[in-house]
């Protein structure tokens, strides 16, 4: 913690608890060696209260200097601890709900609680439960839970899963990490950051608070939206529209359970979604697209998007509705993607907007590569992102910190290697580097043809490219687009679909789709001065121009 802050001055009191008198005297000799005032106190953890300790009454104590919406106005935010951490000790204590209980007593209204263990832990155990801070990664397969479970009894340690879902269910759920230490064999920890589950004196105003920013029209209203406004009608006279992150409170609120995790973060934007459904978990834990491939001026020109207007757009891989955001600043954006990935990467870019000075985000998203990415994402980003999105991110650090890099990576990761690994084996890496290069049209079209003979050779996209894998996993078009761009095919070309067989009409449909899409890029913009998304499929990287 001292690497972070200084805790010295940054606290104005530091207690310890253990209950064996041998280590209390280690941690005694340690800090007057370093000089801290730290009370230690040799005690059963069940039994400590922090009251008993204070030099004065909690209500003679400063208030803090700011008010948050969350708290009642007679509530004083510094009534008890400021934070409390419990590090690999809660798996230790043999009646660890009464620990937890008594934490929640001294624990402030704006403080934090901190633990760090091992666990094993069933994805079976957490099906269902919409408060958690995200269940990906959490799973331990059968083995490892048996040998671990085995190895830490010899010790009296228990790794039961029942001690993490009791702090998950006592506290309001901030992040909540799951990791592995190879070092030691792959052992399961986990990390959460946990506060009071009541969030203000008045559930109902916070509730509305969160729905009205939510809400903009009945369709972003639950599935069933339709009959409980039937319902409404009936019974009141007037329906209402609730968002998603309404309903999903009033499940937890009328089951004395704390709010699902996405309520309890510093910003507010993720709408919570249940992260086991198969429809999330059909992209493998992945993004399609790790950069947008569409031109945003063009919606810009077309839609005149203004300071009036509220944008409803797909979240892709960000860009384009950062860049409305940026240019037209409409009142308000909702990002909508099936695949919650995605929506973990706007999370990043907008976090690094909000921490990083200019030079770290160019590195991390102009060049794709960050070496200290798993630093600066616990020190710097999560604070402004949800616990899911760390817990991404955490998994996958090693995207920035690789050779290949952010652009590399993700389904349309898969067309940009392609294209490396063509350019290598046909020679024309020369070719693409002057195209890269070029200073006029007219000499990017004089390059384009020797480049077009390999990327857009029919037996490439016969063998690859149209194939249908290659069609949704690597270029990002799904099923139902790719059956339109067929259909339209065999509109445009009058062909009739029974008489010939589909998987051949398919791969002519996708080929001419990506020479109608390709061949108007090459003539009509420059892609080294005006086409940055085309630079980037072409280098792995942006350009500073």
């Amino acid at each position: 913690m001292q690497a972070y802050l200084d805790v010295p001055s940054f606290f104005s009191a530091v207690y310890l608890v253990d209950l064996s008198p041998s280590l209390c005297e280690v941690a005694r000799k340690r800090f007057v060696r370093l000089g801290w005032n730290v009370k230690i106190v040799c005690q059963d953890a069940r039994t400590f209260r922090l009251e008993d300790h204070l030099e004065e009454p909690w209500n003679n104590r400063a208030t803090a200097s700011t008010t948050s919406f969350y708290l009642p106005n007679d509530v004083n935010p510094r009534c008890g601890a400021d934070l409390i951490t419990m590090s690999y000790s809660l798996s230790m204590i043999p009646d660890y709900y009464s620990v937890v209980d008594s934490i929640t007593e001294f624990l402030s209204p704006m403080g934090v609680v901190g633990v760090v263990d091992f666990y094993v832990q069933s994805i079976v155990e957490t099906a269902g439960r919409n408060y958690i801070g995200g269940s990906f990664n959490r799973h331990v397969n059968w083995l490892s839970r048996v040998i671990w479970r085995s190895w830490f009894d010899c010790d009296r340690v228990g790794l039961e899963g029942a001690r993490r879902d009791y702090l998950e269910y006592r506290f309001g759920t901030l992040k909540s990490f799951d990791e592995r230490n190879y070092l030691l064999g792959g052992i399961p920890y986990y990390i959460f950051l946990g506060t009071r589950r009541q969030l203000s004196s008045s559930p109902t105003d916070f509730l509305e608070r969160v729905d009205a920013s939510c809400t903009e029209s009945p369709y972003l209203s639950p599935r069933q939206h339709r009959v409980e406004m039937s319902l409404a009608v009936e019974s009141a006279g007037s329906a209402e529209i609730r968002s998603k992150a309404y309903q999903s409170a009033i499940v937890n609120l009328s089951s004395n359970l704390p709010l699902p995790s996405t309520f309890y973060q510093n910003h507010q934007r993720r709408i919570y979604y249940n992260d086991l459904l198969k429809k999330h978990t059909q992209f493998n834990n992945d993004y399609l697209y790790a950069f947008t491939w569409e031109d945003p001026r063009v919606d810009q020109r077309l839609l005149k998007i203004s300071d009036d207007d509220t944008v409803l757009c797909l979240t892709s891989a960000g860009d384009n509705l950062l860049d409305y955001l940026v240019s037209a600043n409409p009142k308000r954006i909702h990002a909508v993607d099936l695949n919650p990935n995605q929506n973990h990467l706007l999370e990043l870019k907008i976090a690094a907007f909000q921490a990083l000075p200019y030079a770290d985000f160019w590195k991390m998203f102009g060049e794709g590569k960050y070496p200290s990415f798993r630093q600066v994402l616990l020190t710097k980003l999560s604070p402004y992102m949800t616990s899911q999105a760390c817990q991404f991110w955490l998994s996958h650090s090693g995207r920035f910190t690789s050779s290949r890099g952010l652009y590399e990576t993700g389904g349309s990761g898969h067309a940009i290697r392609l294209i490396r690994w063509l350019s290598w084996v046909s020679g024309i890496s020369s070719e693409l580097r002057r195209l890269c290069k070029a200073k006029t049209l007219n000499e990017q079209r004089e390059i384009w043809p020797r480049i077009r003979r390999i990327l857009m050779s029919r037996a490439l996209h016969w063998a690859v490219i149209g194939t249908e894998w290659w069609v949704w996993k690597a270029a990002g078009v799904p099923p139902a687009q790719r059956q339109m761009i067929l259909a339209d095919h065999l509109d445009t070309e009058n062909l009739n679909p029974l008489g010939r067989h589909l998987s051949d009409a398919t791969g002519e449909a996708m080929w001419e789709y990506i020479v109608n899409t390709l061949e108007p890029v090459v003539r009509d913009t420059l892609v080294s001065e005006d086409n940055f998304y085309y630079l980037l499929t072409l280098k792995g990287s942006y350009s500073r121009r």
